[in-house]
């Protein structure tokens, strides 16, 4: 235990744990927020799915993003598959 004494390490334990609580019911309530915006993108008739695939894109850096599409192409071309050409890139070729 630390210098100060018993009761010292008890009231910052106390501390530290009602801080932790706090904070935890503080994720819950964040965590609720977040589930009432998903389901109004779904009632607007945004697919819920795809939202939270943009979500984890966009904390991904560039080239996290950019190995992780080439790795994906890979595969579907040895699968025989392939993606369609994006439309501002279609008349490209």
């Amino acid at each position: 235990m630390r210098a100060g004494g018993p009761a010292v390490a008890r009231d910052q334990l106390r501390s530290i744990v009602e801080r932790i609580e706090r904070l935890e019911e503080e994720k819950k309530t964040i965590g609720d927020d977040i589930k009432d915006v998903y389901a109004e993108a779904k009632a607007t008739g945004f697919d819920t799915k795809a939202v939270r695939r943009i979500i984890a894109r966009r904390k991904k850096d560039q080239q996290e993003v950019m190995e992780e599409d080439a790795v994906f192409e890979t595969y579907l071309a040895a699968l025989g598959m392939q993606l369609p050409l994006p439309l501002d890139r279609e008349g490209d070729q």
